[in-house]
C-alpha cells in the first residue's frame, strides 16, 4: 500500500512516500510569503526508479497547493519536468 504523509512547520514542509511502512520517497517544499510553495528537492529510492513515484509527490503537492490557493514555483529538476509535460497541473505554476 502506497501512502504520502504531509508534515509542514512554519515555512518549510514535505511529503513523503510511503510503502510497506517504508519511507521510499520524499519532496521537500518551503513557503514564502502566504502564496508561493516553492520545490526545493525530490527524491526516490533507487530501487523503486520508474515506477512513477516521484511524479505522485509532484500531484500530492499540486493538490495541497489548490486547495491552499498557492502557487508553486519549482525549483527541483525533476519537479520541472513534470510540470511541463502535464499541461493539467500548470494552473498552479508561478
Amino acid at each position: 500500500m502506497t501512502n504520502i504523509k504531509h508534515e509542514k512547520s512554519e515555512n518549510k514542509g514535505q511529503f513523503t512516500l510511503i510503502i510497506e511502512n517504508k519511507e521510499i520517497g520524499l519532496m521537500t517544499y518551503s513557503l514564502s510569503g502566504n502564496q508561493k510553495m516553492i520545490i526545493e528537492h525530490t527524491e526516490v529510492s533507487p530501487d523503486y526508479k520508474g515506477e512513477g513515484l516521484g511524479e505522485k509527490l509532484v500531484y500530492e503537492a499540486v493538490d495541497y497547493a489548490r486547495k491552499e490557493k498557492l502557487k508553486i514555483s519549482p525549483h527541483c529538476g525533476f519537479a520541472k519536468r513534470i510540470f511541463t509535460k502535464n499541461e493539467e497541473i500548470q494552473d498552479v505554476i508561478t
